[in-house]
């Protein structure tokens, strides 16, 4: 006799996504939502990445910083987005168990990067006010280039070990996701065999690659305002936040929206409230990164300007 449980987990090729299954009659209008949504993330990251390597003004660590940050946005909406566009034409929406996976991967790898490169970024802007003089040693290319590709590597290490891990569980029950993508929270609650090891590996996570970096850009943000709070002058103290406003402002939205995503208590939720916090961190986040950027600064808006300006001329040469 085989168990229940494997001989459900031999049987499991496919998981029914129950996001925005409430309302069939709006299909339509949530795919077109969607799909502006994306075109709006694509266009306003690539903006952003063309602008900090078509302009030397913007050839500085706070902007090779902001443009793997887009790159990451790209990324993270691709990978849930596109299969969302797809379900809308699907009444049941679906998605392979090796899909699945590969959705966790890329989403967790995703998520664990950008938080470590906020704090990067924060540390950053720490430096510039408190240490300026100082400043070209402690930020350097070599050191910029490292905090990048230490950002890359913690999100890969955190996702393979969760990827693995979520192999080895024994699947049974319904294979009804409530969400419109994978994770891992919801992937556990399918499970039939031991998760122990799996939420072990999630408080590790919570904790190194969540609470490390917020802790570390809240104590960047403190030792920031204790120096703006120094300038003698107003309008030094108005110059000095100004440069950091944007990036705090994408903090805030970040941690604010993955901590009610994820922090809160499962139970008491509709399946609508969780899919639109969901979507206010997985979809929103990325689109409004770039519009946050570009709104508060003068050196992104004048790099946008002078790129537009060149297309155009571009244009008018081939007319």
């Amino acid at each position: 006799m085989i168990p229940l449980e494997m001989s459900n987990q031999s049987f499991v090729t496919k998981f029914i996504f129950l996001g925005f299954s409430n309302h069939s009659n709006l299909q339509g209008w949530f795919f077109l939502l969607f799909l502006v949504i994306y075109l709006t993330t694509l266009l306003g990251n690539m903006l952003i990445i063309m602008a900090t390597r078509v302009s030397p003004a913007l050839h500085t660590p706070m902007y090779f910083f902001l443009s793997n940050l887009s790159f990451l946005d790209i990324c993270y909406t691709s990978t849930t987005i596109p299969v969302l566009l797809v379900d809308f034409f699907h009444k049941k929406k679906a998605i392979s168990h090796e899909g699945c996976l590969s959705q966790i991967f890329f989403l967790v790898t995703s998520a664990g990067t950008e938080g470590t490169l906020l704090a990067a970024m924060a540390y950053d802007h720490c430096v510039a006010t408190c240490r300026p003089p100082q400043y070209p040693v402690f930020m350097s290319v070599k050191v910029c280039v490292g905090l990048v590709t230490g950002s890359w590597l913690c999100g890969l290490v955190t996702s393979v070990t969760h990827t693995v891990l979520a192999t080895t569980l024994t699947l049974c029950g319904p294979h009804q996701i409530s969400h419109f993508l994978c994770d891992i929270p919801r992937l556990l609650k399918l499970s039939c065999s031991d998760t122990s090891v799996n939420e072990s590996a999630l408080h590790v996570a919570s904790a190194t690659m969540g609470l490390s970096p917020c802790l570390f850009t809240a104590g960047s943000y403190t030792l920031i305002m204790a120096t703006i709070l120094g300038i003698p002058s107003a309008q030094g103290r108005r110059k000095a936040f100004s440069t950091c406003a944007s990036h705090l402002t994408v903090v805030v939205v970040f941690y604010g929206t993955a901590n009610f995503n994820y922090d809160r208590p499962r139970e008491g939720y509709s399946l609508d409230t969780d899919t639109l916090v969901s979507v206010l961190f997985c979809v929103a986040t990325p689109m409004l990164n770039p519009i946050i950027h570009s709104l508060r600064s003068k050196e992104v808006q004048s790099a946008l300007r002078k790129l537009a300006g060149g297309c155009a001329s571009l244009c008018m040469i081939k007319v």
